[in-house]
């Protein structure tokens, strides 16, 4: 009788602690660490993320906890990831290089999701697109497209010959697209004027130096330039009356003549879908990195009449928007 009476109680107790150890797990928050460098913007991909994540069943004030850092540059990126690190957090999303660098020098055991990296192997950030293997891995999303992208400044204003173009000698990012660069622009009887900058005092250095001539239109080639001083160079391109090449779509509302790039917002909903993977057990360097968003082609009517600029009409017909 003693013995079932034991047995009785024991079955009781574990049966009554699985409801309890179920609660605890049910009640695990997760904790994401998100980084930017550009205080004038934030990545397209944020919300979509944020709304994917949500759809998967990640809650903010519930079950997830999301601390978002827009961030004035790289020294910041460098401060916020190590302090990421030392918080513990459960996963490290960065967008762009500078916080991508930031995060590897911070941690090698908290998973890391980035976006918006255009060669990933090339910058020592993953060891393949195959692959990635280590913490990291991710989506691509601003594209090694500068050479298509002046090819289309060319034949979007046909008159351009002298292009300033702005280079952060910093950016380990700039040194291929920038010899594809050199070489298009040979074909295309082009003039490259290239100025080193890394700061807004140098960018207004070079504006304030120009004289009439010396430039037919502005192109911004590092994206460390784009994402923390775009802004800066449109107005100052607009203040000497420059035709200035697009980044990415969201720059021609800015003012921008026009812009080719990946539609950087469709990123947001499988870098989500990576990050419920890696909750749910998958390694991070089993996930390969993916880079296969549609290019898109926007240009900026507006901005060219402001300026006295005729677009040939064929170039009009193949842009998938045209600003009016």
């Amino acid at each position: 009788m003693k013995r079932k009476i034991v047995i009785y109680l024991l079955t009781a107790t574990l049966l009554s602690t699985v409801p309890f150890v179920e609660a605890q797990q049910a009640k695990k928050v997760w904790r994401i660490g998100l980084s930017h460098v550009g205080l004038d913007h934030v990545p397209p991909s944020l919300e979509p993320l944020r709304q994917e994540l949500k759809k998967l069943g990640y809650e903010e004030g519930k079950n997830i906890q999301l601390d978002w850092r827009n961030l004035p540059d790289e020294n910041a990126a460098n401060d916020t990831a190590k302090e990421f690190a030392r918080n513990r957090v459960d996963l490290i999303v960065a967008f762009e290089s500078q916080t991508v660098r930031a995060a590897k020098a911070a941690t090698s055991e908290i998973p890391v999701v980035f976006l918006h990296v255009s060669d990933p192997v090339g910058e020592g950030v993953i060891k393949s697109i195959a692959h990635p293997d280590g913490n990291m891995t991710g989506f691509g999303g601003v594209g090694d497209i500068a050479a298509k992208r002046m090819e289309l400044f060319k034949e979007v204003y046909p008159k351009l010959r002298r292009v300033l173009i702005f280079l952060d000698p910093n950016d380990k990012g700039t040194v291929r697209p920038l010899a594809d660069i050199r070489v298009m622009t040979q074909s295309h009887k082009l003039v490259l004027v290239e100025r080193k900058v890394a700061s807004q005092a140098e960018i207004e250095g070079v504006f304030a130096s120009l004289r009439t001539g010396d430039a037919d239109g502005a192109f911004v080639l590092s994206s460390s330039l784009n994402t923390k001083f775009f802004s800066l160079f449109n107005r100052l391109a607009s203040e000497k009356r420059l035709p200035m090449s697009g980044y990415r779509k969201e720059w021609i509302n800015q003012g921008a003549l026009y812009s080719y790039s990946h539609d950087l917002a469709s990123f947001g909903p499988p870098a989500a879908g990576y990050i419920d993977k890696i909750f749910k057990g998958t390694k991070v360097g089993d996930l390969p990195f993916q880079d296969s968003a549609r290019f898109e082609f926007v240009i900026n009517l507006k901005a060219a009449k402001s300026l006295g600029l005729t677009i040939p009409p064929n170039v009009l017909a193949r842009a998938d928007k045209v600003i009016k």
